[in-house]
């Protein structure tokens, strides 16, 4: 049997100006960024998919604990509900958020439960990395996926033992930070790089003021607020919209799991000549069985018989990819070669360790 890898080329046409993003885009503002918050809670309502107590018992403790701040004592007796499963409640403080304010939850089972389809989640407190509670958590569970079985069969879709509250956490403690009095902002590159800095920079410097930005390194630009006359939040609405053309490092990026090719605009290819071909192996075994004949002597053989083959596919002989300047360049010269998509893998990495690559090449 031949297996064959399935290629898909994508292909990032080289634009004649280049684009342009926003500097909100492109960076992270200091300051200004989420906090991950936690929390131990219960799921009840379930349909007989919760937690098997015996196999959980923490579950069978955290229940009989609300139990008895709800005023039911609950010592010494034995219940075993299947509607009931423990959780883990994850999700993220925005920045700047106010007392009172909503946001989303994710619910996870931590036992065996089967599906959160149909719970509610009790009320539950989220803590921060500095062990404070700064939101509270109640609501119904949206499971993402569904689990039906039988007696002798079961089939599950998606992922029925996690689940998201939308508007699910109330925020109840706001964090100490005085963004008005900061005196520096930093901007932090998503993906660092020099050229794409010093654009920022200039960019920055023409639209606020000369001295208000100043490039640290390759990831970092220091804004300077009291240059800039303004405030730091009117700094950054003044600073996010303004629009640059970010540099990259030129990549081949081969994903070999799917036969995913990205080749990014800046790729080039130097002169080359290529002869490319495939050979296939096949072999093939059928046994034969040979038996003596009723009540005669002898005993049953297993005979091998195999079939061995060797088929050459006629190659594209020796052709020569000219040097290639743009990205459609790249592309038509690797079409040119008429080879089938599944070999483009392999003469790329050919055609890197011949030196006539030049961009960064990722293989994942």
């Amino acid at each position: 049997m031949i297996l064959r890898l399935v290629l898909t080329l994508i292909l990032l046409a080289s634009p004649a100006v280049a684009d342009t993003a926003r500097i909100k885009d492109l960076v992270e503002f200091e300051g200004v960024r989420g906090n991950d918050l936690v929390g131990y809670g219960l799921v009840v309502g379930l349909d007989g998919t919760g937690d098997t107590l015996r196999n959980t018992p923490f579950t069978e403790e955290a229940m009989a604990n609300l139990l008895e701040r709800l005023g039911i004592n609950v010592a010494g007796e034995q219940f075993r509900p299947r509607n009931v499963a423990a959780v883990l409640v994850t999700g993220q403080l925005p920045p700047f958020a106010r007392s009172g304010g909503l946001m989303d939850v994710t619910v996870s089972t931590i036992g065996d439960a089967r599906s959160l389809m149909g719970g509610t989640l009790i009320m539950t407190p989220l803590n921060a990395a500095d062990g404070e509670i700064y939101a509270v958590a109640q609501g119904s569970v949206i499971a993402g996926g569904v689990r039906a079985e039988g007696d002798a069969a079961s089939i599950t879709q998606g992922v029925p033992t996690a689940g998201l509250i939308p508007a699910g956490a109330r925020i109840e403690r706001e964090l100490p930070f005085s963004f008005d009095l900061m005196q520096t902002l930093n901007l932090a590159l998503r993906d660092p790089d020099f050229t794409t800095a010093a654009r920022i920079e200039a960019a920055i410097n023409r639209q606020v003021g000369g001295g208000t930005a100043r490039m640290l390194d390759a990831g970092t630009v220091e804004i300077s607020v009291l240059s800039s006359g303004l405030t730091p939040a009117r700094l950054i609405s003044a600073l996010e919209n303004i629009e640059i053309a970010p540099d990259q490092r030129a990549r081949v990026v081969i994903d070999q799991r799917s036969g995913t090719i990205v080749l990014g605009s800046d790729v080039r290819i130097s002169s080359v000549a290529i002869s490319q071909g495939n050979l296939t192996l096949r072999v093939q075994e059928a046994p034969v069985v040979s038996q003596p004949n009723p009540f005669a002597p002898g005993e049953t053989v297993v005979v091998p018989r195999s079939t061995v083959g060797i088929e050459e596919e006629p190659g594209i002989g020796l052709a020569v990819l000219p040097d290639a300047v743009t990205l459609p360049d790249v592309v038509a010269g690797l079409n040119a070669l008429g080879v089938s998509p599944q070999d483009m893998i392999d003469i790329l990495s050919a055609i890197k360790a011949a030196g006539a690559l030049h961009a960064e090449f990722i293989v994942q």
